[in-house]
């Protein structure tokens, strides 16, 4: 079964003959490969590209281990050149390239050759890709399917669908898995025999099992303030452990560089300036992150805030948590200083959003306690609240959109209703 995934190939098409090497990145299994060799390679032919002239190489493959090497390839994929039409190369896994940013280099001068690559760890971190090849880098990170995108393949209404999606994610090959012990294994599996070694091997670590403790801490944590030294309190409360903030800084950066967690920092909407720690840290897969529970202490609220990141994430904008200072009254009639937060300030070009995750709003306590700070912002950004039992869209008498959760992760442009 073939799942579309029509946003990437349209940002993939809109790059076509930028002049800029375009790098796909993403974590393991999501979906890179199969992009750029069946779905992007599809588009190629359709629109009449020869297929003489589509290039394509996995490094990843026993068959192409010499390719590894630059005084093979590059020469090699010189000859491929047989005359001045385009040519396109799409090469997978190019980080075992060795000096493939130079490679790569040479063959984007050449005028009649575009190229696409794919590559899913450190060495292809968005925050290189520009000057590892001298602003000629184009990224598009992808993630595992949305909720749109499983849906289009899931056979059953999107009420079942959501408690499928929210418990096994949508990593295809575990969404495409034909029973729930299938997809536990493979999830399991790929945490433990792909993320977890690929991480281990190549930063040579030699005491893994304090990477094991800190994915737990962190799996039961997501939507949780934190940061290196209250982590480092965390293991040696309850493990024991000697391990300094350092390591555990380290090993965040470790596991941010595969793709496998992302930071979200805190913002002062006040102020205007960011606060730095604690941050909250979110998976890319709520998948991973449930098997990486044993599918125990799955939080509805933080497992729906985590999808609603990763979304906006998704739809290419930047978020970050938001936090407002405010002086208000204790039942004393004390003056008191608090902090109220927003979950998410997501920005794109001129466009901000606010936004309030709350599963159900199912009383008025908890109505107001979402909605309050918003009507401490004083600025004119939409401000939306995001629950699982909202009928349909509606605004309230503050100007607050209310909206469900199928409605935001089914609607590409849910945020401008």
């Amino acid at each position: 079964m073939i799942i579309s995934r029509d946003y990437y190939l349209e940002q993939l098409v809109s790059r076509k003959h930028n002049g800029l090497i375009k790098v796909i990145t993403g974590i393991r299994r999501c979906g890179k490969s199969f992009l750029l060799r069946t779905i992007f390679k599809n588009h190629l032919l359709e629109n009449g590209v020869d297929e003489n002239h589509i290039v394509e190489i996995s490094f990843d493959l026993y068959d192409n281990i010499n390719f590894r090497n630059p005084k093979i390839f590059y020469p090699w994929a010189n000859e491929q050149l047989k005359d001045d039409s385009k040519y396109y190369f799409l090469l997978d896994e190019v980080q075992l390239l060795d000096e493939f940013v130079s490679v790569l280099n040479g063959l984007a001068d050449k005028k009649n050759v575009d190229v696409y690559v794919t590559g899913s760890n450190a060495k292809l971190l968005s925050k290189d890709i520009a000057t590892e090849f001298g602003g000629r880098g184009d990224e598009l990170h992808m993630y595992p399917l949305n909720f749109s995108e499983f849906m289009s393949v899931y056979k059953g209404n999107k009420y079942d669908g959501w408690n499928e999606y929210i418990t096994y994610g949508g990593i295809p090959l575990v969404v495409l898995a034909g029973s729930e012990d299938q997809k536990v294994t493979l999830l399991e599996n790929l945490f433990k025999e792909t993320y977890i070694r690929d991480i281990v091997q190549r930063k040579k670590i030699k005491n893994s099992a304090e990477m094991d403790i800190l994915l737990d801490i962190l799996s039961s944590a997501i939507g949780s303030l934190t940061n290196p030294n209250k982590l480092q309190r965390t293991f040696k409360s309850v493990n024991k452990s000697k391990i300094t903030a350092t390591t555990i800084t380290k090993y965040l950066e470790y596991l941010e560089d595969s793709f496998l967690i992302e930071e979200a920092n805190r913002y002062d909407i006040k102020g205007k300036a960011y606060i730095g720690t604690p941050s909250k840290y979110y998976f890319m897969d709520i998948g991973l992150r449930n098997a990486r529970i044993k599918f125990r202490q799955i939080e509805i609220t933080h497992s729906m805030e985590n999808v609603i990141y990763n979304e906006l994430r998704m739809r290419g904008y930047s978020v970050d948590v938001g936090n407002i200072n405010i002086f208000d009254y204790d039942k004393n009639g004390k003056k008191e200083r608090k902090q109220l937060e927003v979950d998410f300030i997501c920005r794109k070009g001129s466009k901000k959003y606010y936004i309030q995750s709350a599963y159900v709003l199912d009383t008025d306590e908890k109505r107001e306690q979402e909605i309050r700070p918003f009507l401490r912002i004083n600025d004119s950004f939409k401000k939306i609240i995001i629950t699982s039992n909202t009928p349909k869209p509606l605004y309230t008498d503050d100007g607050i959109l209310m909206m469900n959760i199928y409605d935001f992760l089914l609607h590409p442009n849910s945020l401008d209703f």
